[in-house]
């Protein structure tokens, strides 16, 4: 009789696809309040926007994913 293999082969199922993750960042930067600066440099804004450029916006999600 062969021994049976304990551990299970990382497929990828419990991860959520790249899309839904991407829609998930976009509803935390929502929900974050316009606050006259951008959440990731600090650069002074108006009282509407949450971050002064798109590469900002993104290395605020990706730090997000690192501290979660």
């Amino acid at each position: 009789m062969e021994p049976t293999q304990e551990s299970v082969p990382d497929d990828g199922a419990g991860a959520p696809p790249p899309v839904a993750a991407a829609q998930g960042a976009a509803r935390t930067r929502q929900t974050l309040p316009p606050k006259g600066s951008c959440w990731y440099c600090e650069k002074p804004l108006d009282n509407v926007r949450r971050f002064c450029d798109k590469e900002c916006a993104d290395a605020f999600d990706e730090e997000k994913e690192y501290t979660r």
